[in-house]
């Protein structure tokens, strides 16, 4: 069985990041195990200059990983189309329950979308839309549920309850 995946989609400075680092903690209170996928659309660079690992990628490495006792951390060339999917299916741990990932808004992925001004301030596919976030009032389509930025265990409820924590692994 597949991990689910969540996406968290709008506008930058819309709030996305602070609203997923407070959900978290409420998810992981219940017993939850998260992962989070970021989709950085204007590029990245996490390695620092003249460490072992920049010097491992500079040299040709493709794929270069750094592991310390508790962490691992991977930098690898990737396709432009890598998808969301494929990181989980590739590089995550079955024993997570979720995936939360930020970005992907035009896939179908089950979504909520944080608005800050108005809703349809970015195009994002209804398919799969969970609920909207925002601080102004707005009109989703159907019975979509609206929640105030502030109400992080409403947002953290509704996820419990469309995504029930996995049974399949040790907790």
């Amino acid at each position: 069985m597949s991990i689910p995946i969540l996406c968290f989609v709008g506008r930058s400075n819309s709030g996305k990041t602070t609203l997923i680092e407070r959900v978290i903690p409420e998810l992981v209170r219940v017993g939850y195990r998260v992962a989070t996928i970021k989709h950085a659309g204007h590029g990245f660079d996490l390695d620092t200059e003249g460490k072992d690992s920049w010097r491992h990628k500079r040299a040709g490495a493709s794929a270069v990983i750094v592991l310390s006792k508790g962490s691992l951390a991977m930098f690898a060339d990737v396709s432009d189309q890598i998808g969301v999917e494929e990181i989980r299916d590739r590089f995550l741990d079955q024993a997570i329950d979720l995936v939360i990932a930020e970005g992907w808004k035009s896939e179908g992925y089950p979504k909520i979308v944080v608005v800050r001004d108005q809703l349809g301030e970015v195009p994002v596919s209804p398919e799969g839309l969970l609920a909207v976030v925002s601080n102004k009032p707005v009109d989703p389509p159907g019975a979509i549920p609206v929640f105030d930025p502030d109400d992080v265990a409403g947002v953290a409820a509704l996820i419990v309850r469309r995504f029930p924590k996995r049974e399949s692994h040790e907790t």
